[in-house]
């Protein structure tokens, strides 16, 4: 990792009925693996979105190498987004067609004009490969004939046979048995340490995220309440990083927040319990 700023998010704010993100400034450094955390609906999604223009801004900025994703000319945003691939939360592989035209769909169309059938399936089947997947037992397959972890694996090796310089991770081993889901993000590792590509993890896996990343930020409420480190986070005195970093803490603040929740219903006028105390 170098003290190279590849992506800046600038005061980013969006709404949709109620704000979603509220002023995110965040530098991610050239060959950085950072993992977003946060509850659900807090804006993980929504932030990572908008690093490529999936989704705009209300206000602030994005840019990528110093070039606003939002304000530089047609050209520029091209050139940009040659330079970014997006791993969906399931893979988002096209059903009918084969895993050798999935993978070569992460390929932009003047490398494929550029490349003769054997070098392109040469460079296919080694990030096939390089994701611990058998060419020649998965190249002709369909999506529907793999199991989940491997068709997780197969969105890996499109997003990297580009040979793109950054990475951004939605929910990469959402829906997966712990045991691929380890798989996954050892892969996410690997694949940082081999190509130094800079990438962004949404996730909810906490234990991945502190293995696999240089930094870790916390979104709450549309704001970055943490960025530091995996040690600094789980040393953190913040009672929010304490309750992602320790499932115990977790589940007690759940807990809290549920008996506060009836608590506060119990105390309508009219509710079932207040109804039953009265009787």
């Amino acid at each position: 990792m170098s003290d190279e700023v590849t992506i800046q998010y600038e005061d980013v704010h969006k709404r949709f009925d109620t704000p979603v993100l509220s002023g995110v400034s965040l530098s991610v450094m050239r060959g950085e693996t950072i993992s977003i955390l946060g509850t659900s609906g807090t804006g993980k999604s929504v932030l990572l979105k908008t690093t490529i223009g999936l989704i705009t801004p209300d206000s602030g900025d994005v840019k990528i190498d110093g070039e606003s994703v939002y304000h530089s000319s047609r050209t520029g945003i091209r050139d940009l987004r040659r330079t970014v691939r997006y791993v969906f939360q399931y893979a988002a592989l096209f059903d009918s067609l084969n895993i050798y035209d999935n993978v070569a769909m992460g390929l932009d169309p003047e490398t494929i004009r550029s490349l003769d059938r054997k070098t392109m399936l040469d460079r296919i089947a080694t990030s096939l490969e390089n994701v611990n997947l058998d060419p020649g037992k998965v190249l002709s397959k369909l999506p529907a004939e793999l199991s989940g972890g491997m068709r997780k694996r197969v969105g890996l090796a499109r997003a990297i046979v580009g040979e793109p310089r950054i990475i951004l991770y939605d929910e990469p081993v959402t829906g997966l048995d712990p045991v691929n889901a380890a798989t996954v993000n050892r892969l996410i590792m690997s694949i940082a340490a081999r190509t130094k590509v800079t990438s962004i993890v949404v996730t909810h896996d906490v234990p991945g995220a502190l293995e696999m990343s240089h930094r870790v930020a916390l979104l709450d409420n549309g704001k970055l309440r943490f960025v530091g480190s995996p040690h600094e986070f789980s040393k953190s005195d913040d009672p929010l990083v304490m309750a992602f970093a320790d499932r115990q803490a977790a589940a007690r603040a759940a807990l809290k927040l549920i008996e506060h929740e009836i608590g506060d219903e119990d105390d309508e006028p009219g509710s079932a319990h207040a109804v039953s105390i009265g009787v």
